[in-house]
This record gives structure tokens, C-alpha cells and sequence, in this order.
């Protein structure tokens, strides 16, 4: 198979897909290739959470030592494998030297702006394409169950206050007024308004059709062999699937892009983090709207008649093994906040890589290396959230239009040595 194409996106996550669908709107001759099916990374098993108000970065005042402490601890929710890896241990510096609360400030506004622009852009799309995709616009809950931790969450709304997240403080009754199942030892929470949820892979699915639909071309179990660069451009892609000839050539493979990118010359400072998610067919009980269990860091998801528990971080490499003690501490992690949550079926358990880059920030942008290669990954836990309004700068970007945000902030080698 030979292809002359104008564009060639290598990922069929959300930002792929969702880049394809906004490029095909505008009449551009698009082809999606992807290594597994589409939606078979982290979009697939992760929370389905579009929380504007969960807007931190990684990085933040204490994280690193935070995550020193929790590497003592087999159950945590952060770990790092002890491991004499140049690019982990450079990435680990420049994660402490973004660990302060300048930085903090400088990045909760960029990834709000982003995950609103994403939540809106939700919103119609799953209108226009008439996506089933169990989207619920009604909010969210943190849970405490420490006098400290929920000192620590009042100072966290006062903080994102300032920033125009609307939160509210609620006692551990009033948070049992909105959530019943919320065991009577959970002392307060915060309140999210505006956050949503959905079921992530029925929506990048959905909206993969609708742009194959448009006219895009999506070729699954397809993997990059290599690549031919003349002077500053990308020739060609050779692929299992052929070769192709493509104007402009996008990496959104997640968590793969810095090896894809390596061979282009180009280098990124990222690290691969594992994370886990356990989801149950018709439990006891259902919570409204999503639980974020602030102790443990695990997110609690209704998905139509689904419940889905997801949570840890893992700096371990590319590596996707199943940890059965990790996912035993999500689980009980569970039962020490709901009660009457336990289902009788098999649960999926399900492991998935998340891009980090060491700021807390993605990489969105042309390549100064490959000035007809656009970058869009690094997303971290945000990737879902951030998906479709990355997606429609990226389609912006190849037509070279003013991005309806400002994307300095992501450039692609903002880490270069």
C-alpha cells in the first residue's frame, strides 16, 4: 500500500481520534493508524472523569518527598521502581524543580482552561453525533476521612477559588445528604459542581466512527517501521501496513511517542505511569455522580450500570503487569469510604500507561527538529479531559490558524538539552 495523504495521525486515542474527526470537518484527507484497536491504551479502562476543578498539576509543594515516604509502602498510592535509569533520574529533577507553588500557579489556570474548552466541546459532540456514551454533567465528591485531610481540602478550595473553580466545603452529613452510600466515619468533602463523567471508551469510539463517517481512514493493528526525513520534513512512513507520503504527520501515541519520537532526532522529557483501573457490573449500590477518595487518591465512576474504581501511580516503565496487591488496595480502599458498593460478577481489571511530563503540563505544538511533525501528548491523568480540545489546536495548528489558546506553555521542546 502506497498513500499520499495530507495528514497521517499515528494514535487512535481520544487526542488522535478526536484531531481526525475536527481535521475531516474541514474537508482534509486524513489517515489514522494505530498499533492494537482504537481506544486501547489509556483511553479505554481510566476514570471518565472531565473534572475542570482537578486542575493541579503532578508536580506540587512536598510531592517528590510525599513520594519517597508512599515508595516504603507496597500499597500506595504513588510509587517509584528504584532504578538506575538516566532519563527517570532526569526527569525526577526536573519534577522537584517544578515542585513549588509558582509553578502550581502558573499551570492550574492552563489545564482549566483547557479541560472547560474539553467539556464544552463534550457537550456538543456527543449532541451533533448523538454519542451514547453515559455522560453525566452532575458534579463530583472528594471525601475525607481525616480531620487533617479535610483541613488540607479547605485550604485546597480556598486556593482554587482564585483561580474561579467553584467548590464547596460540605460537613460529613451534608455529604451524606448528596451520596448515601458514604460511610458515616467520613468526616467532610468538597463539593464540584461543574465536573462531569462519562464512559471514555464508548465516546472515542463513537466519535472515531463519526469521523471515519466524514471521510477519515482508520487502519487498525498498524505499526511504524520508520521514518524518511528530508532536511527538516518527514517524507515518508513506513508501516505494516505500507508506506505513506503525508504533508504534515501527528504523534499521539501517549506514552509511546518519546521512542516514535527518538527516531526522528527528537527528545522529550517524559515518564510512563501506570495506573489501574477495577470495574463492576451492577453493584449493590451506585453513587450519583463521581467519588474521588482523598486519602487514597482513587476515583469512584458511575458508567451506566457500571461502577469503576481507579487509581496509583506508578513510575515503572513500560510496563503493564497487573500488580494484584495494588489493585486489592484500591478495592479496600472502596469499602473504607462507600458502603454496599460490592457486586457479585467478575470484575475487568484493567492497567494503562499515562504520558508524564515532568511539569505537569502536555507537549502540544510543531516540532522545531521536524517543522511538519505536530506533537500532542503528556496529557497525564488529564488525557481524556484534555482529549477533544486537543484534538481541535492540533486541526488548527495544520491549518495553520491563530490556536484558540495559547500553547506556549506546551511546547514540544521546551526541555531540549
Amino acid at each position: 500500500m502506497s498513500n499520499d495523504n495530507d495528514v497521517l495521525i499515528i494514535g487512535g486515542g481520544i487526542i488522535g481520534v478526536s484531531a481526525a474527526y475536527f481535521l475531516t470537518q474541514q474537508g482534509i484527507e486524513v489517515t489514522l493508524i494505530e498499533k492494537g484497536d482504537i481506544c486501547s491504551g489509556s483511553s479505554y479502562g481510566n476514570a471518565g472523569l472531565i473534572p475542570p476543578t482537578h486542575s493541579s498539576p503532578l508536580p506540587g509543594p512536598g510531592m517528590l518527598t510525599q513520594g519517597f515516604k508512599w515508595m516504603l509502602n507496597p500499597e500506595s498510592p504513588f510509587y517509584i521502581k528504584p532504578r538506575l535509569d538516566p532519563d527517570l533520574i532526569r526527569w525526577l529533577w526536573h519534577f522537584q524543580m517544578h515542585s513549588n507553588r509558582k509553578d502550581l500557579h502558573r499551570a492550574i489556570p492552563l489545564l482549566r482552561d483547557m479541560q472547560r474548552a474539553s467539556l464544552h466541546l463534550f457537550r456538543d459532540l456527543i449532541e451533533l453525533e448523538e454519542l451514547d456514551c453515559h455522560f453525566e454533567q452532575v458534579g463530583g465528591l472528594t471525601l475525607f476521612k481525616t480531620e487533617r485531610s479535610f483541613a488540607q481540602g479547605r485550604d485546597k478550595v480556598e486556593e482554587m477559588q482564585v483561580f474561579g473553580l467553584d467548590m464547596e466545603l460540605l460537613d460529613g452529613d451534608a455529604v451524606r445528604e448528596l451520596e448515601p452510600i458514604v460511610r458515616p466515619d467520613i468526616v467532610g468533602g468538597i463539593y464540584s459542581q461543574e465536573d462531569a463523567h462519562l464512559d471514555p471508551a464508548l465516546f472515542v469510539k463513537g466519535l472515531a466512527e463519526a469521523a471515519k463517517v466524514n471521510g477519515a481512514t482508520l487502519l487498525t493493528n498498524t505499526e511504524v517501521l520508520g521514518f524518511e526525513t528530508v532536511g527538516a520534513r518527514v517524507k515518508t512512513v513506513d508501516t505494516t501496513q505500507g508506506t505513506f507520503h503525508p504533508k504534515d504527520v501527528v504523534l499521539a501515541t501517549g506514552a509511546w511517542s518519546t521512542s516514535i519520537a527518538q527516531q526522528l532526532g527528537i527528545k522529550f522529557l517524559m515518564q510512563p505511569a501506570k495506573g489501574y483501573s477495577i470495574t463492576m457490573e451492577e453493584p449493590a449500590k451506585m453513587p450519583k455522580r463521581y467519588l474521588f477518595l482523598g486519602e487514597t487518591k482513587v476515583a469512584v465512576t458511575p458508567i451506566g450500570s457500571e461502577l469503576r474504581f481507579a487509581g496509583t501511580l506508578e513510575l515503572t516503565g513500560l510496563d503493564l503487569s497487573i500488580n494484584q496487591r495494588r489493585i486489592n488496595a484500591i478495592l479496600q480502599a472502596g469499602e473504607r469510604y462507600l458502603s454496599g458498593v460490592a457486586s457479585s460478577n467478575t470484575p475487568e481489571i484493567w492497567s494503562g500507561l499515562r504520558p508524564c511530563p515532568p511539569d505537569g503540563l502536555p507537549y502540544i505544538g510543531r516540532s522545531r527538529v521536524i517543522n511538519n511533525l505536530i506533537v500532542a501528548t503528556g496529557h497525564a491523568m488529564l488525557g481524556i479531559s484534555m482529549g477533544p480540545v486537543t484534538g481541535k489546536l492540533v486541526a488548527q495548528l495544520i491549518q495553520e490558524e491563530e490556536p484558540e489558546l495559547d500553547l506556549s506553555a506546551f511546547a514540544v521542546d521546551r526541555f531540549a538539552r
